[in-house]
Parts: structure tokens; sequence; C-alpha cells
């Protein structure tokens, strides 16, 4: 997926072969990555991390890095995040690598939930990468104040945007805009799973409502 005007994030995806290594260098962005499948390894600056489904890396701008796939193959998706990013201050120390299995579960809108795998917290401070998990069902109408690409490893289920739904399954990806109103719905009747990169850097939680919506809902759970 690739940038659009008025955006700093673009999306791609790394397909590599048992052994195949890749140089990874962005003079300009960073560069977040989220393994998908297979296993493999990333090497920066003399430190070497492994990688599987669920993991995450972070190649800040002006680094060289290279991964490289392991005996079966790896497949990666890469989030890069331009120079016109806003940034947020750095409040934590740098990571190369971390992952679902260590990062902690965080309360989103309604029985929604989050895991965040890169932010300021640990060195990104041009984005956010994060998992996201979705209960059966739709959330009420909201917007953020930031921008997004949304990868979709599961499904199946559906985007609503104004009179537009779209149907969402493995493999599926799709970019909010800043104060674009919108639903992602959950077909399934099993808690569906987003992966998410958010400009600037914050809280994947950060939801606001429609004041129509917001006053049915308030009014529906009084």
């Amino acid at each position: 997926m690739p940038a659009v005007d008025g955006s700093a994030l673009a999306l791609a995806e790394i397909r590599s072969a048992p052994g195949d290594a890749t140089a990874l260098h962005e003079a300009e962005s960073d560069a977040l990555l989220f393994a998908v499948e297979g296993s493999g390894s990333l090497a920066l600056g003399g430190e070497t991390a492994g990688l599987a489904p669920g993991s995450a890396a972070l190649v800040l701008a002006g680094e060289q890095a290279t991964l490289e796939a392991g005996g079966d193959g790896i497949t990666v998706l890469v989030a890069t995040i331009g120079p016109d990013a806003d940034r947020h201050a750095p409040i934590g120390p740098r990571e190369l690598v971390t992952s679902l299995a260590s990062a902690e579960s965080e309360k989103a809108t309604g029985a929604r939930s989050f895991q965040v795998l890169f932010g300021p917290h640990n060195g990104s401070v041009r984005a956010t990468l994060f998992a996201g998990f979705i209960p059966p069902g739709k959330a009420p109408w909201h917007y953020h104040l930031y921008d997004e690409i949304v990868w979709v490893p599961d499904g199946p289920g559906r985007l609503h945007i104004g009179d537009t739904a779209t149907e969402l399954g493995p493999g599926s990806a799709f970019r909010l805009r800043q104060r674009q109103v919108h639903i992602v719905e959950n077909e399934s009747p099993a808690e569906m799973t987003v992966i998410g990169i958010i400009t600037p850097a914050g809280s994947p939680s950060a939801a606001y409502l429609e004041p129509d919506v917001a006053a049915e809902y308030r009014f529906a759970g009084s």
C-alpha cells in the first residue's frame, strides 16, 4: 500500500525464500517490520535477533539492517514512516525486536483490546505498531486523529465508511485518514486480529464518537 498525498505511511510485504538475505535501508524513513509467517533473523549494528510469527522489529532512518530468512522462509510486513511524520518525545530505551508474547494487553473501545509492539516507549517516535483484537460484532461509528494503515491476517470482517461496506479477509489491508468516520466489523464468531500502524505515534485507544452517536451511546449505557 503506497504512500498517498498528505500521508507519511506506506506498507509493503517481503516474501523471502529459505536462506535469502534482504538489505533494509531507508535514508529518511523509519521502518517497522511485522513477521507474518516463517522464521528468520534481523541483523543491525552488530546485534542479531530472531524473528517468528507475531514478532516485530524497528529499523530507524539511516540504519542498515539485514533480514535473513530461516529454513522455512519468512514473510514480513514492512511499514515505512517518512520524514514528514510528527515525532513523539522518546519515553523509553530503544529495542530492536519485540513480540506479542511479551507485549502487555491494554483496553480499547468497548470490549476491544490491543497490544503495542513499538512506540515511543521503545524507540519508535514517528509511529506506533500494534495488534488489535476485535470481538464479534461492531463498535459504534467513530474516528481517530491519527493516520492509519491496517492489515488483516484473518477474518471475515467488514469495513464500513459512509454507505460503503468493504469485505475484509486474510491479507486485506486498508487505510484510514485522520477524522475518517468508520466501523471495523468482525463477522466471525471468534475474536478477530488486526495489525495497525498509526502516525503520529500514540495510543490506538484514542477514538472519538460523532456527536449524535455519542449521545445515543451515553443514553444506552446509562
